[in-house]
């Protein structure tokens, strides 16, 4: 399996690249995208209680449903392609961003915030010093899950013409080739943990920031 590895690279590297390229594409755009939606829909929750309820409740119905369930779902709604893949893995990537942020909020001791009033912050100095600075880190904790959420599920883009990773493994077991299923499997996986890596080190740093304006 090794040597068919090693021949797959060396005749078909060019090929690999490209469906490497379309899964991060359509990962990072998904999270971007989920990032726009869950963040500010995070804050409303924190702001307001009965928001929070509804947009957690609906978060967790949302997480309860198989993503290759949404692809299909919106397949007679818009078709095949980039644009159903990307709607599916938005629903699949909102909700972790979602809920961490609404917790990040919720964890800001009051204490802290009454200091700020006291000093005279104004509520938008008091949203960019201290509520989204303390937040950030559980904010980027919910980036994390949802990043690797998005990465996973991406490989079932393919099943509707989005192309990525996901083509690889399902040759590979349409094919029953043990190559292409490691070679396809083995970079999702990689590319998991690096974005787990990557983000957990900026939450450290981003921690070790919070608690210096904590104190």
């Amino acid at each position: 399996m090794i040597q068919d590895i090693i021949t797959y690279f060396s005749e078909d590297g060019g090929q690999y690249v490209s469906y490497l390229i379309q899964h991060l594409r359509l990962s990072l755009i998904a999270l971007v995208i989920a990032m726009i939606i869950g963040i500010p829909l995070g804050y409303i929750s924190y702001k307001h209680e009965k928001v929070a309820e509804f947009f957690t409740t609906t978060s967790q119905l949302l997480r309860i449903i198989p993503s290759l369930a949404i692809l299909f779902i919106l397949i007679p709604i818009i078709g095949v392609g980039e644009v159903p893949a990307l709607i599916a893995l938005v629903f699949l990537g909102v909700p972790p961003i979602l809920v961490n942020t609404i917790l990040g909020f919720n964890e800001i001791p009051a204490v802290t915030k009454e200091v700020a009033i006291g000093i005279g912050m104004n509520e938008i100095q008091l949203r960019k010093r201290i509520e989204f600075p303390l937040a950030m880190p559980f904010i980027l904790n919910g980036v994390k899950l949802s990043l690797v959420e998005i990465i996973a599920s991406a490989t079932l883009a393919t099943y509707i013409g989005a192309g990525g990773l996901g083509t690889l493994i399902f040759t590979g077991l349409g094919l029953y080739r043990m190559d292409l299923l490691v070679i396809g499997g083995g970079t999702v996986t990689i590319l998991s943990l690096l974005s787990m890596f990557i983000l957990d080190f900026i939450i450290r740093k981003v921690s070790e920031n919070s608690v210096e304006i904590s104190n």
